[in-house]
């Protein structure tokens, strides 16, 4: 049984989920971490076929999900990162994967890097972030919103207003998955529901606004030679948002020897849309762990 557990950071309300194995775990444990706008409810077809073989958590990034949206904190990759090494450390404590989609794929990356041999692993779902040679150009999250949206929109509340208004319409939620799904069989009102309930939280909005100035970090190729563990890359190859097909050659350059990679015909949530695909990877990949 899934079970919801009360944890803080930095004195804020997490929400965070785990689940024991079904049968007796001898693998590392699994933590999983979603994208920009998404929350734990993005997981729901992964964590039930993982926790047959392994201890499996997930968590709302702060300003995120169920997890508290307070003003202050500078959210960003730092923010997130440091988040999931403390999670690991306090709630965990044992080696494990992390697994990350889009943002939540940087965030997995820096943490993974930061947590040395407390990290068993690391899996990028079409991961976010940029190289130090693109560091003129944000790439990712970042890059997401000003190709959509326009620079005119970076220093006007109001208009970040009007948009969060009309960015979190049902009818607009679930014409923008149905962008980056290639397949829309799972755009369904559930997945829809669990994007809109966040939104409408106190301080949502201020979160919002940070998808105009998200602190890039550090570059993934540093992180990358950072990283002691076996990395696994999942590419929703077809994915517009990236240009996944694009950057798949950046992170071949880059990536760790210990590499595995797996391309399938998906946008940029795979583990939503193909999840059958993901989950079957996955568990092929972990199994060389053990």
């Amino acid at each position: 049984m899934t079970v919801a557990a009360a944890w803080t950071f930095e004195g804020h309300p997490i929400h965070s989920l785990s689940r024991d194995p079904d049968a007796a775990a001898q693998g590392p444990a699994i933590l999983l971490v979603h994208g920009f706008g998404a929350s734990t409810d993005h997981w729901r077809f992964n964590i039930p076929v993982l926790a047959e073989h392994y201890e499996v958590h997930a968590l709302d990034l702060l300003g995120f999900g169920r997890s508290a949206k307070p003003e202050g904190p500078r959210y960003g990759g730092a923010l997130w990162r440091d988040q999931l090494v403390a999670y690991v450390r306090e709630r965990i404590g044992r080696p494990t994967v992390l697994v990350g989609n889009s943002l939540g794929g940087y965030a997995a990356l820096a943490a993974g890097a930061s947590l040395g041999d407390q990290c068993a692993g690391v899996v990028l779902l079409n991961a976010a972030g940029p190289f130090s040679d693109e560091q003129g150009e944000p790439k990712g999250w970042g890059a997401i919103a000003r190709r959509t949206i326009g620079s005119a929109l970076l220093k006007s509340p109001i208009l970040q207003r009007l948009l969060f208004e009309n960015m979190r319409r049902p009818g607009n939620v679930r014409r923008t998955l149905k962008q980056v799904y290639i397949d829309p069989t799972n755009v369904d009102d559930e997945l829809v529901e669990s994007i809109l309930r966040p939104s409408r939280d106190p301080g949502a909005f201020g979160v919002f606004r940070t998808v105009f100035d998200i602190p890039r970090g550090q570059p993934l190729d540093e992180l990358f030679a950072q990283l002691q563990a076996p990395l696994l890359l999942l590419w929703g190859i077809r994915d517009p948002w990236i240009n996944a097909a694009g950057r798949r050659g950046a992170f071949q350059r880059h990536a760790p020897a210990n590499t595995t990679e797996v391309v399938l015909q998906a946008g940029h949530c795979p583990h939503d849309e193909v999840p059958d695909q993901v989950n079957r990877a996955m568990l092929e990949w972990l199994a060389t762990l053990r």
